[in-house]
């Protein structure tokens, strides 16, 4: 994938990541400062390049803490993303629901689930941008084959994904590679989990990527 040839500056996570003018921005600069710092400090960087479309899916794993969320949320204002994630809807009740809206949550509710893939990719297509970011496995408990609803909302929205590894061994978050089409699910599935073995979770034995 070629560079973008429109960059925006922001602080950076030890090494240079350029952010390209199409993705949706949004966050303050002192914060996106603040969290490049605390991240940095915390010794994680950066590897790869980011997706430069206006709607796109973020496919971030391996999912096994709770501070999965919170290293993605550092990014996210580092970078000033405007992102949309997925949560149960029993987070957005006061008084905490307001905050997760603000950060781009949806609420959905698991025991109505029939559905729900149409009518995302339905709100994806009407919306001017959007960039949803979501864990393949859709739990942190140990998981094979991870789900493949947002393979199915890409294929329906007809957007790319970009797959983001969390690697704890390195601290390093990979930008990895963009499935620009989904055209054969258990293919490209394969495609997914190929770049995961290489990608070492919180809690590795919880992150399963062979039969």
């Amino acid at each position: 994938m070629t560079k973008p040839s429109h960059t925006d500056s922001q602080p950076q996570l030890a090494n240079k990541i350029s952010v390209g003018r199409n993705i949706p921005r949004k966050w303050p600069k002192w914060l996106s400062s603040f969290a490049a710092w605390v991240l940095t400090k915390r010794g994680w960087r950066v590897e790869g390049e980011l997706i430069n479309q206006k709607k796109a899916i973020l496919a971030v794993a391996p999912h096994t803490s709770n501070w999965d969320f919170f290293i993605g949320l550092f990014v996210v204002f580092s970078f000033k993303l405007n992102i949309n994630f997925f949560g149960k809807h029993t987070i957005f009740t006061p008084p905490l629901g307001a905050i997760v809206r603000r950060l781009g949550g949806i609420p959905i509710e698991r025991s109505k689930a029939h559905g729900v893939v149409t009518s995302i990719a339905n709100k994806i297509k009407q919306a001017d941008h959007l960039i949803l970011a979501l864990a393949p496995e859709g739990t942190r408990s140990l998981i094979y084959p991870w789900k493949t609803g947002f393979m199915h909302i890409a294929r329906e929205a007809e957007i790319p994904i970009q797959v983001i590894g969390l690697d704890y061994a390195r601290k390093v978050i990979v930008l990895g590679p963009i499935i620009q089409k989904v055209t054969n699910i258990d293919e490209q599935m394969q495609t997914i989990y190929t770049f995961y073995d290489n990608v070492c979770a919180k809690y590795p034995k919880n992150c399963k990527t062979k039969p």
